[in-house]
This record gives C-alpha cells, structure tokens and sequence, in this order.
C-alpha cells in the first residue's frame, strides 16, 4: 500500500486577462502550497475496477456495500458530500493511467483508493484538483509506471487546470488557463491563518459572475470604482526580492468583487484577521476560504481563537507554506 498527501492551495493573487477560443478563462496568478492536507491510500487489487472510498465512521459499511456491487455515488462527509463514483477526479485519473498503461499488461489489476478528508469542500483551496495530483503520483508508484512530473502535468490538463500546479506544489506564477506555470523562489518566513465559512461557493458561479461584472463595468466604469486587477508582475518581483510586505501589499483576486458581494462573511473574516495582527488577509480562489499572514504564530493562533468563539467559520487552520 502507498500513502500519499494533498495539499490545499491559497491564491496569493487572482486575475483574468482574456479568454480562449474554447471559452475558458486566461489568468495570471500566484499560488502558494500549504501545510493543509488529505491523504489517499493507494492499493492494488486483483479485480479491473477502481474503487474510491472516503474514511469515516460509515467505513466497513460502505466498504461491503461496494464489494456486493452497490453504487455509492456520493458520500457524506463532515465537510460535504464527496462523489466516489467517475464524478470524482481521483476515479477519472485511475481509470486514465488504468486504461493508458496498466490494463494491457496486467488486465486484471485494480485499484482501491481510500481518501481520508481535511481540505474545505468548494472552497477555493483545489482540494479535489490536489486529491487529483495525489493520484497520480500514488499510481505512478503503486504500478511503478516511472513517468516524469512533467508527463503527469501534462496528462492533467484536459482534466483541470489546477491539478498541473498541485503536482508541481510551492511558489509558482500560473497562467494560461492554469498550465503554464513558472516556479518562484521561495517566501520569506510566514504564517498562514486559514478559516473556510460555513457556506460553498461555486466556481463556475464565480467565473460567471465575474464575465456579467465585466460587462457591467464596461458599460459603466463608475458603477464600479473600487475594481482593479491584482499587481501580478509587483508580486512576482516582490517575492524574487524576499519582501513579505511587498507580498501582501500587492494581495488582489478579482473573483472576490463577485463572491464578496454575495457573502458578507468573506469581508468580516477579512476584517478580523487584520484587526488581530494579519499583515493583510484575503479571499483565495474563487472562495469562499479567506486567508491573512502573520509575522507570527501566537497572533495567528489568537485570531483563530476569535474565529471560533465568534463562529465565523467550521474550519481554521493555523499552517505554513510548503515547498
């Protein structure tokens, strides 16, 4: 058996600067992986099926239920409802490498896959893009498939543009619509306060929002004075310069003017975080997670303390980022 972590995701910076052809958004922006995870189990079965599973306490149940042909479709976890049929990204890329490299060969092996869940749901942290890379990685291993990173990115995206980055993971500029990514060097000694509200948002309600927001502006620029795109070039140069403040002084996400709007919890947690010490704090993806900085680990743990006695959020993390 192989174990394998994912890790959760935050956008330091957030903007689109055009469209393909095909209709997907282009963006510029800086991610940053952090020390929040899911771990996923990797074992090899003598049956041609893949089996994904979610650990809880409906386990064993669910485990026999699957073994006698039942369809599971979704299950509930305590942080939302997880597909583990071919609705969820870590069948479709074991059926890939299944179907690409193993059944030919060995056209009774099988895969099962265990997920055990930390990441927030529909947050805005690639969760399932980052469950995705996991698999890819574990399967690479478990049927010792010797491909290169750069075959597993590249085999990624047709099937989301985040998973390229999530196997790549630390400091990095992405563009085109996700995979085309560019490694940054590491940044300066920070921490990370992370708290998801109790709400989800969807990306594609994001997306869409921001095209009827742009439509809006273009007809009435007045109509929306606080808009601007995100200092993606001053952030990159920033972080080559070792500059924290530089970093965080140059925060933007434009999916926020949309998402923010509809959920005033964004806006609060924002507003919390800065008044306990955060160098600045903002809303990652296309939400609803809300992230600051810290200088230090005893200010971020005080502010998580605030989050959860206010009930702000059902998730906070204290964490740091990984490289």
């Amino acid at each position: 058996m192989i174990t394998k972590k994912a890790y959760a995701k935050v956008n330091l910076s957030l903007d689109i600067v055009g469209f393909r052809e095909d209709g997907y958004h282009l963006v510029r922006m800086v991610m940053q992986t952090l020390d929040i995870y899911d771990e996923l189990e990797f074992k090899k079965i003598d049956e041609p099926e893949i089996r994904v599973f979610l650990k809880n306490e409906e386990d064993v149940a669910q485990r026999a239920a699957i073994a006698d042909g039942a369809s599971v479709g979704k299950q509930e976890s305590s942080l939302g409802a997880v597909p583990l049929d071919e609705n969820n990204l870590v069948y479709k890329v074991a059926k890939l490498l299944l179907e690409k490299y193993v059944w030919e060969k060995e056209p009774d092996a099988g895969v099962e896959i265990t997920m055990s869940k930390n990441i927030p749901i529909a947050a805005g942290m690639a969760g399932g893009s980052s469950d995705a890379a996991a698999t890819f990685k574990g399967m690479n291993e478990l049927f010792e498939l010797n491909l290169m990173d750069k075959e597993l990115m590249e085999m990624a995206t047709p099937l989301g543009a985040d998973i390229p980055y999530c196997i790549m993971g630390g400091t990095a500029l992405s563009e085109g619509i996700g995979e085309v990514l560019t490694r940054l060097p590491e940044l300066p000694d920070s921490v990370f306060l992370v708290a998801k509200p109790p709400i989800s948002v969807s990306t594609g309600e994001a997306y869409g929002g921001y095209d009827s927001m742009i439509k809006e502006y273009e007809q009435d620029p007045k109509a929306f004075r606080d808009f601007r795109h995100p200092d993606v070039d001053g952030m990159v140069d920033a972080i080559y310069a070792g500059s924290l403040k530089g970093v965080t002084d140059r925060f933007g996400n434009v999916l926020e003017y949309v998402t923010s709007k509809k959920h005033p919890e964004i806006s609060q947690l924002e507003e919390v975080m800065k008044s306990g010490g955060a160098i600045n704090s903002m809303m990652s993806g296309s939400g609803p997670t809300v992230f600051g900085i810290f200088d230090s680990k005893e200010k971020a743990e005080a502010v998580k303390k605030e989050i959860e006695e206010k009930n702000l959020a059902n998730q906070v993390f204290v964490t740091f980022p990984i490289y």
